[in-house]
């Protein structure tokens, strides 16, 4: 199946996303010209303007597209079920893997309020809550987890799990003296999928002994 969306039907745009992700990891927010962009995405700094008004537009549609895939998952079928986890680690690990600085300028960016974009990740984020919020009521109401369980805490415990391994990535690394390559990383989700259905799965249960 082709990919139609429009970063993909638009090889000018999308390299200019690509070079704002290189630039923005690169660098501080202020120190990162358009010409920079332009020039590394072989460009004309004419097609910022365009296609996203101005810097502030396209570091915003670069956090936008980077986070799309992950923010997506939650109108689709993957978290229908407790054991769509394993499926979602594996997409952000992924995903994160490919552009392994993004997690630190997401931190930085939220921590330090480094780069105009913090009032845009926010709001993603709240995105990502309120989807969040809707998918473990489903899963409450077909009884996969207990109603008792906290939204919230159960968000805050799955996003641990996700972003700490790639947080520190290149810790661990050197800790294990071995690289967290694709391999390892789905054996992880695979890890960490099952931990979390488990815990969820003993909530269900502890649930209806109370009940």
């Amino acid at each position: 199946m082709s990919d139609t969306s429009p970063t993909s039907s638009n090889p000018i745009r999308a390299r200019l996303l690509q070079a704002a992700l290189d630039c923005f990891l690169a660098d501080e927010y202020h120190k990162v010209t358009t010409r920079q962009i332009a020039g590394k995405a072989e460009a004309n700094v004419s097609m910022i303007r365009y296609y996203f008004g101005d810097k502030e537009g396209l570091y915003e549609e670069m956090i936008r597209d980077t986070l799309a895939p992950l923010l997506d998952v939650l109108d689709g079928t993957m978290l229908a079920s407790v054991d769509g986890f394993t499926d979602f680690l594996r997409l952000y690990y992924d995903t994160m893997a490919a552009r392994p600085e993004f997690p630190r300028l997401i931190l930085k960016v939220l921590a330090l309020n480094q780069g105009p974009g913090r009032r845009f990740i926010l709001q993603l984020l709240e995105r990502g809550r309120s989807g969040g919020a809707k998918r473990v009521g489903e899963l409450k109401a077909r009884g996969e987890i207990a109603a008792t369980v906290d939204a919230d805490v159960l968000r805050m415990s799955f996003v641990s799990l996700a972003m700490m391994p790639m947080l520190l990535k290149h810790v661990f690394e050197q800790q294990m003296g071995r690289p967290m390559d694709t391999a390892f990383l789905h054996r992880l989700a695979e890890f960490n999928g099952r931990l979390f259905a488990a815990g969820l799965a003993s909530a269900a249960n502890e649930g209806g002994r109370s009940a």
